[in-house]
């Protein structure tokens, strides 16, 4: 840190920015000490002294109370970060009193938490009993956004559809992969099929994630390389919600081949393998910088590491 920066971090006192904030939300100094606990004479002074420390004006005082200035309003958002980041930072610590010895913040996308982590996290969890895993299920773009931007140590994600992103910036590593199959109703017409181009399903209705989830990305290429419109009618959230849209007549839909295993009794259904080279999906373990993580993520990335031939041999395919 440069000595003007350690200067400048000097002159910030926290409870002038938990005041500040206060008054901002209130839009009165009055309002604000009351909610506080102390003299409005008090708050006045730390905010005037917060004002020379950051060397401009930050609020508009008039009879009705207060407005921000443009600084006040790029200093609330960062008053907010950094108080967000000490609450959180007061939590995590909390907890090592309890004998949580680290954390480990992850986001995933809905394929790799339904069919891959539950087994993966709960192994982990078994071995390393005194870290805490937070994990939140997000976009595959999402994903990769949050590592970027480090709201999550770890992310796992279908890097190739989520472009745009700053992914070169990011470091990924394999985890494990999959494959898209149509599913359908047991008397569907094309429920007779034992293997299906994705081009032969255009003229359906189709039931569909987010439309900014890495399947519905890639369908929408797909329909736009072949020149047909894509008829997805109806987008849910939950693989279980699709089959059972798919289940009574709304429509077919693609699900990874694992996950449609896994949900065997929801409705009389049937999968057909897509022959389509970019059914076969990857999804990756990615970080800003594997080897700056803290010990906990490195313990888990290495966790997630892809299993030698001979494991992924013993086990069946997904």
């Amino acid at each position: 840190m440069k000595s003007s920066e350690r200067s400048f971090a000097r002159r910030i006192d926290l409870t002038s920015l938990q005041l500040f904030v206060a008054v901002c939300e209130l839009g009165s100094i009055g309002r604000a000490a009351e909610r506080e606990f102390i003299a409005a004479s008090a708050v006045s002074k730390r905010l005037s002294d917060l004002e020379t420390a950051v060397d401009t004006a930050l609020l508009y005082r008039h009879s009705r109370g207060v407005t921000l200035t443009p600084a006040g309003e790029s200093l609330l958002h960062h008053a907010r970060t950094v108080l967000f980041g000490l609450e959180r930072m007061q939590g995590e610590l909390s907890e090592y009193a309890d004998g949580v010895r680290g954390h480990v913040r992850m986001h995933a996308n809905i394929s790799a938490i339904f069919q891959f982590l539950p087994e993966d996290l709960g192994a982990f969890a078994r071995e390393h009993s005194q870290i805490k895993i937070d994990l939140q299920e997000h976009l595959s773009s999402d994903v990769l956004h949050a590592v970027q931007e480090g709201a999550a140590d770890l992310g796992i994600c279908n890097v190739g559809m989520a472009s745009g992103n700053g992914t070169l910036d990011l470091q990924s590593r394999p985890y494990r992969a999959d494959n898209l199959v149509l599913v359908v109703p047991l008397a569907h017409d094309l429920s007779g099929y034992s293997a299906i181009n994705f081009d032969e399903l255009l003229d359906w209705d189709i039931v569909g994630l987010h439309a900014n989830s890495s399947i519905s990305l890639a369908m929408r290429a797909a329909a736009a390389a072949a020149g047909r419109p894509l008829r997805q009618r109806i987008q849910v959230t939950g693989l279980d919600a699709m089959c059972r849209m798919i289940d009574n007549g709304l429509g077919v839909g693609l699900l990874p081949d694992r996950a449609f295993e896994l949900m065997r009794g929801v409705g009389r259904l049937v999968a057909i393998p897509l022959t389509d080279a970019w059914a076969r999906r990857e999804l990756r373990v990615v970080a800003r910088d594997f080897d700056a993580l803290p010990v906990t993520a490195r313990l888990l990335a290495e966790h997630l590491a892809p299993r030698t031939p001979a494991a992924d041999a013993a086990e069946p395919q997904p």
